[in-house]
């Protein structure tokens, strides 16, 4: 973590001035899929501002996007929003007009409850495909968690899992730091561990942002009582994105829904951070990036089945463009995936990955090699493109460690790309496959 900031017990509720609350109201019902079959698990979230709130967001890329997506993306350009209402067991999309008038209902319904404009009220869904919301039970829902909301760590935690699917484990993170003496706070919560490579940009129009280039669902949920300008906040977030949920993957599939909302009240009451005090600026974007980057790291690292998490670090491409290609190439293959399962330090499933991604790939000097999570002791299965003598049971055992990065160099340039990824096991199939005789085994 930085020197320029700490963390902090909660994740939502502790910048000044946000509560949140969970409650469960049933909308997991049949065909809900085995990932929400989890008993009387809490499925409805909201998070509220006391105050009006500065707002970014960043969106699937998906063509097929979900109604919340669609309602979210038109009521970023009001600038504000007060409250984020969240149900899981439903992802509302390909719901059509009623899906869009659903999620209109649900904002509605949060105004109603929380006595606000429904334009200050945001909304997102995860869950099964094609299935209606259960109104009825949304509406208790969002009743029942308005007269619960409150501040302690223990609310925040009751919110990070009623936005859970398939997750084993709730996923938050909060950071405190000093601007101009105040002191300000950012916290979020985030789910996901299948369907993810999310690729998502501010509009939800392709291409997503990712620096230098274009670049089970995952939503993310970020509050902060820092005092910020709308463009400087929508740059930090897009900034922070594209280091981290955008650098993800666990089985190549973008869902319709995955969303990351911000909402930053200003209650610390320091000076307004702006695009032109740098170091302000700069000190903010340290402190969301992190956040954001831990957040989505764990969603890996909670992904359906897996046992190793792998950062695949590309270096010496041509560009930007051909590392991040080879990177995602290498992050996603089954076959690479699956021999990390088994130990396998199969090099040659990596440099084919490489050779059939678009990037630029010349044999002859391209170098492999593993390392401990940081460290700069690497040990090399090739070089220049042939595979070295070390011993096998020595790149057996750089692969059993349960965190390794993967290093490849393509020695023909100066970009670089990076990837957060992991295994492919026995127990993802089973988790996905289902059974058609039992809907509710099914996934989303």
């Amino acid at each position: 973590m930085g020197a320029l900031f700490k963390s902090h017990s909660s994740s939502v509720t502790a910048p000044q001035g946000f509560s949140a609350a969970g409650v469960f109201c049933d909308i997991k019902r049949l065909g809900t899929g085995k990932g929400s079959s989890k008993g009387n698990k809490r499925d409805l979230a909201l998070i509220v501002s006391a105050v009006p709130a500065t707002v970014a967001g960043m969106f699937t890329t998906n063509q097929i996007c979900a109604a919340p997506v669609k309602l979210c993306a038109a009521r970023m350009k009001g600038g504000t929003a007060q409250a984020i209402v969240i149900n899981s067991g439903n992802a509302n999309a390909c719901t059509g007009k009623q899906g869009f008038a659903d999620a209109v209902a649900m904002s509605e319904s949060a105004a109603k409850q929380l006595q606000l404009p429904a334009s200050q009220i945001l909304v997102a869904s995860t869950g099964r495909i094609g299935v209606t919301l259960p109104m009825a039970n949304v509406n208790n829902g969002i009743s029942a968690c308005a007269k619960i909301l409150g501040a302690t760590p223990e609310h925040a935690a009751h919110a990070a899992e009623a936005i859970m699917t398939s997750d084993t484990r709730v996923k938050q993170v909060a950071v405190e730091f000093k601007l101009g003496g105040r002191t300000v706070r950012i916290g979020g919560i985030c789910k996901g561990a299948g369907m993810i490579q999310p690729g998502m940009s501010a509009t939800g129009a392709r291409p997503a942002a990712i620096p230098q280039g274009l670049h089970a669902t995952m939503l993310c949920f970020i509050t902060t009582d820092a005092a910020i300008e709308p463009a400087a906040l929508r740059a930090a977030l897009s900034e922070a994105v594209a280091h981290s949920f955008n650098r993800i993957t666990i089985d190549g599939d973008m869902s319709t829904n995955d969303t990351v909302l911000v909402l930053a009240n200003g209650l610390a009451k320091n000076a307004g951070i702006s695009m032109a005090k740098r170091q302000d600026f700069a000190t903010f974007q340290s402190a969301l990036s992190h956040v954001c980057l831990e957040l989505a790291k764990l969603i890996v690292r909670d992904g359906e089945g897996v046992t190793r998490f792998v950062t695949v670090r590309v270096s010496g491409a041509q560009n930007f463009k051909e590392a991040d290609a080879a990177a995602r190439a290498v992050a996603n293959s089954v076959l690479v995936k699956t021999s990390w399962f088994g130990g396998d330090p199969n090099w040659g499933r990596i440099i084919d990955a490489l050779g059939y991604s678009n990037a630029t790939i010349v044999e002859e000097k391209v170098d492999i090699a593993y390392s401990a999570p940081g460290s700069k002791k690497r040990i090399h299965s090739l070089k220049k493109g042939q595979p070295t003598k070390t011993p096998f049971p020595q790149l057996c055992a750089a692969v059993a460690a349960k965190e390794f990065d993967l290093h490849i160099h393509l020695n023909l340039g100066k970009a670089a790309a990076v990837m957060y990824t992991c295994d492919l096991t026995e127990e993802y199939v089973d988790f996905n496959k289902g059974d058609v005789s039992d809907p509710t085994t099914l996934g989303g």
